[in-house]
C-alpha cells in the first residue's frame, strides 16, 4: 500500500512541511530465534516482467515519440533518442551482435564512459541474450599498470570489445586486449585490429534472429556482469540476471509509487559501470517510461559547472546523487535564483547513496527548499550493493538521521546474525545474485546455509524496543579491530562521523591501527578545497598547502571537535596526519568509485604509520596541542 508522505509533526504549529509525494509504507514482520533477528516487509512483491527490456517494448508502443535518453552535443543542443528510436536501434544492434558468436563464456566488454552509443550497444546485447560488462574507465584511463583491466579480461575472456574513443583507450587496449579479439568503435581506429564501426551495427534492421534471441531470454538469463569495487580484494564479477534487475525496479516502484504517477525525469552523471547509476537510475527511467538526461558534469569543484548548466535548463522530478554532489549543489542553490527556479519546479524527492550525508548539508537543503518552495523535499536513502542490483532497504520509516537505512523493501528478507560483537546484515530475495562469475569458492563464502547473502555490513535496530522503526548502519565488520588494551574499535561509525564533520576539506580517512595503544588517522584531504583555504598561489605544492597555517588550524580544530564526543580510547583520535600523496588505484588503496580501502592503505603505508606512532613525523597534529 502507499500513502501521501507528510512530516510526522506537520499538524503541530510551526512544524516543517514536506512536499506531498507517494511513498510506500508497509509494516514489517520481525521474529527472533536464538539471537538471530529476521525482518521482512508484509507487502508482497508484485508480478515481475520476464526481462527488463520488456519495458522498452511496452513504452515504444505506448509513448513512441517521448524522449527516452538525451545527451548534450558539442554544439550545445540535446541529441534525443525516443523510445521508438531506441527500440529500433536495439533490435538492429542485437541482429548484428549475433554474428559474433558471443555468450556468457565470450561476453561483450564495454570500454566507455556514459554515452548514447554505450547504452544502445548494452541494450542491444541484452536484447540478443548476450551478457555484457561495462568496465570502469579508470581501469584504462587512470591506471598505469592496467592490473584491474587485465584481471577483468582474464576472468571474462571477452569475445568482443566495444570502445567509445579508440585513441583514448588505445594504450590500455594494446596492453591487455588480445590482438585477435574483434572490436567495435564509435570514434577512431586501433591499428592491427579487426574492427567495425558502431554505425555499421545500425545498417540493417533487426530481423527474425534478433526476435528469436530475445524471446529465448527469461528471468534467469544473465543480463550483465558488474564488477565490485575491489575494496577488500580484486574486483569480483557479479552475475546480474534479468530477475534481479526487474525485482529491484518493482521494489523501487512499490516503495516510491510517485515514479509510476508521473514519468520520472532524471538528470544524472553516475557511471553505468556501477550499480547505482547503471542499474538503479537507468532502470527507474526505463521501468516507468520516463526520460533520462545524461549529465556530463561531475561533483567536483572543477567539474560541477556543467551539471549546473544542465540543471538550469532541465527540471528533474527526482534527483539522485552521492553526498559530494549534494554538497556542491546546495552551495549553488543558495546563491543562484535561476537554478532554484528550474531545479525545484517539479522535484518530488531527493536520494543519496554511496556514503553518509553531512547533517549540515541536509539542513541547508531543507532551508533553501523551505525558502523557495515553502516546504521541504523528502531526502531518501537506503542500503544497497552490487550483489543485490542494488537495493535491500529504504528509509521509508519515520526517522531521519545520519546512518539510518530504514526498512526492508518488498520482497527482501533481512537476517541479523551475531558476528564479532555486532549484527551482520544478510539478505535473501529475487534481487540477490546467484553468485560471482567463475568463482565458486568466493560464492560459497558469501552465502549462509539458508541462502542469505552475507554482506559484511554491520546493522542494528534504530530502537531495540521498537523494530518497526527500522535499521541503522553500524560499519563494516571486516574493518573493526582491537587496541593493544583489548578495547574493541568500531571503525565504520567513527570514520563516517569524521568524514561528515570534515566537510568540505576531508575526502576520507583511515583509522589506525590494530594492536596499538591508541587511535590515529591518516587523512586524505580534498586538495582543491584546502588550496583555497590556504590562500597560497597556484604554484604552491600540495605539501606547502597542507603545511600552511590556515589549513593546519582548521584540521586541528576539526580534531578537537571530533574528540569532544569521544567516550574513551575506542573513539578518541590521539593524532592525525594529512597525506600529500593521493591514494593509488594501482596499489588498491582506492577503488574506481573513489572509496578508500583501509587495509591496503595500512599495508602500503606501514612505515609511515610506524613513524607517526613513534613521533618521528613532524607533520603530525596531536589532540590537545596548540599550534
Amino acid at each position: 500500500m502507499s500513502s501521501e508522505f507528510r512530516s510526522q509533526s506537520n499538524d503541530q504549529a510551526g512544524a516543517p512541511r514536506y512536499r506531498h509525494v507517494s511513498i510506500g509504507c508497509s509494516a514489517v514482520e520481525v521474529t527472533e530465534q536464538q539471537g538471530v533477528l529476521h525482518m521482512r516487509s508484509l507487502e508482497p512483491l508484485a508480478e515481475l516482467p520476464k526481462r527488463l527490456l520488456d519495458r522498452l517494448v511496452h513504452w515504444a508502443q505506448e509513448r513512441p515519440e517521448q524522449t527516452f535518453i538525451a545527451a548534450r552535443q558539442a554544439s550545445g543542443d540535446w541529441r534525443r533518442i525516443s523510445y521508438a528510436q531506441m527500440l529500433d536501434s536495439v533490435r538492429a544492434i542485437a541482429q548484428s551482435l549475433l554474428s559474433y558468436g558471443l555468450s556468457a563464456d565470450k561476453p561483450l566488454v564495454l570500454l566507455s564512459g556514459n554515452d548514447l552509443e554505450h547504452l544502445q550497444v548494452a541494450f542491444g546485447a541484452m536484447y540478443a541474450g548476450i551478457p555484457y560488462c561495462p568496465v570502469s574507465p579508470a581501469y584504462s584511463l587512470l591506471s598505469q599498470d592496467f592490473a584491474k583491466l587485465r584481471h577483468v579480461c582474464d576472468l571474462l575472456q571477452p569475445g568482443l570489445v566495444f570502445v567509445s574513443d579508440a585513441a583514448a583507450y588505445q594504450r590500455a587496449i594494446d596492453a591487455v586486449i588480445p590482438t585477435d579479439t574483434p572490436m567495435i568503435s564509435v570514434r577512431g581506429q586501433v591499428a592491427g585490429r579487426r574492427q567495425a564501426s558502431f554505425a555499421s551495427l545500425l545498417e540493417q534492421p533487426g530481423g527474425a534472429e534478433a526476435e528469436a534471441a530475445f524471446a529465448s531470454t527469461g528471468p534467469d538469463s544473465v543480463a550483465k556482469f558488474l564488477f565490485t569495487s575491489g575494496s577488500t580484494r580484486l574486483p569480483k564479477a557479479v552475475i546480474t540476471t534479468q530477475r534481479m534487475l526487474c525485482a529491484n525496479q518493482q521494489m523501487l516502484l512499490q516503495t516510491f509509487p510517485v515514479f509510476g504517477e508521473e514519468p520520472p525525469v532524471l538528470v544524472d552523471w553516475l557511471p553505468w559501470n556501477h550499480t547505482f547509476g547503471g542499474s538503479h537510475n537507468i532502470g527507474i527511467v526505463l521501468y516507468n517510461g520516463g526520460s533520462f538526461y545524461l549529465d556530463d558534469g561531475k561533483p567536483t569543484a572543477q567539474g560541477f559547472a556543467q551539471t549546473l548548466r544542465n540543471l538550469k535548463e532541465l527540471s528533474p522530478t527526482a534527483y539522485l546523487t552521492v553526498p559530494k554532489g549534494w554538497e556542491e549543489l546546495v552551495t549553488a542553490l543558495e546563491q543562484d535564483a535561476q537554478l532554484r527556479e528550474c531545479f525545484f519546479k517539479r522535484i518530488s524527492l531527493f536520494f543519496f547513496a554511496a556514503a553518509g550525508l553531512s547533517q549540515s548539508v541536509w539542513d541547508r537543503l531543507d532551508r533553501v527548499a523551505e525558502q523557495h518552495c515553502g516546504e521541504r523535499i523528502r531526502m531518501m536513502a537506503g542500503l544497497g550493493m552490487t550483489e543485490a542490483a542494488p537495493s535491500c532497504t529504504f528509509t521509508t520509516g519515520p526517522l531521519s538521521m545520519a546512518g539510518y537505512i530504514g526498512l526492508p523493501a518488498p520482497g527482501c528478507e533481512v537476517r541479523l546474525v551475531p558476528a564479532d560483537g555486532k549484527l551482520e546484515g544478510r539478505f535473501r530475495g529475487p534481487h540477490i545474485m546467484p553468485g560471482y562469475w567463475r568463482s565458486p569458492q568466493q560464492t560459497a563464502e558469501v552465502f549462509d546455509d539458508q541462502g542469505y547473502y552475507c554482506s559484511g555490513d554491520a546493522l542494528k535496530l534504530a530502537d531495540p524496543r521498537d523494530p518497526q522503526l527500522g535499521l541503522m548502519f553500524d560499519g563494516r565488520i571486516a574493518e573493526d579491530f582491537k587496541l593493544s588494551s583489548g578495547v574493541f574499535v568500531s571503525v565504520g561509525p567513527l570514520r563516517s562521523r569524521a568524514v561528515l564533520e570534515g566537510s568540505p576539506y576531508v575526502q576520507d580517512l583511515v583509522v589506525t591501527a590494530p594492536d596499538r595503544e591508541c587511535l590515529g588517522a591518516l587523512v586524505f584531504p580534498r586538495m582543491y578545497e584546502c588550496r583555497q583555504l590556504s590562500g597560497l598561489s597556484a604554484s604552491a605544492s600540495d605539501t606547502e598547502v597542507l603545511a600552511s597555517a590556515p589549513v593546519r588550524e582548521w584540521f586541528a580544530d576539526w580534531l578537537q571537535r571530533l574528540n569532544r564526543e569521544a567516550s574513551g580510547n575506542a573513539s578518541r583520535l590521539e593524532w592525525i596526519a594529512l597525506l600529500d600523496e593521493p591514494a593509488s588505484i594501482d596499489r588498491g588503496e582506492i577503488t574506481d568509485k573513489g572509496s578508500i580501502n583501509q587495509r591496503a592503505v595500512l599495508k602500503w603505508r606501514a612505515d609511515q604509520v610506524e613513524a607517526l606512532y613513534r613521533g618521528l613525523d613532524p607533520a603530525i597534529l596531536r589532540a590537545g596541542a596548540r599550534l
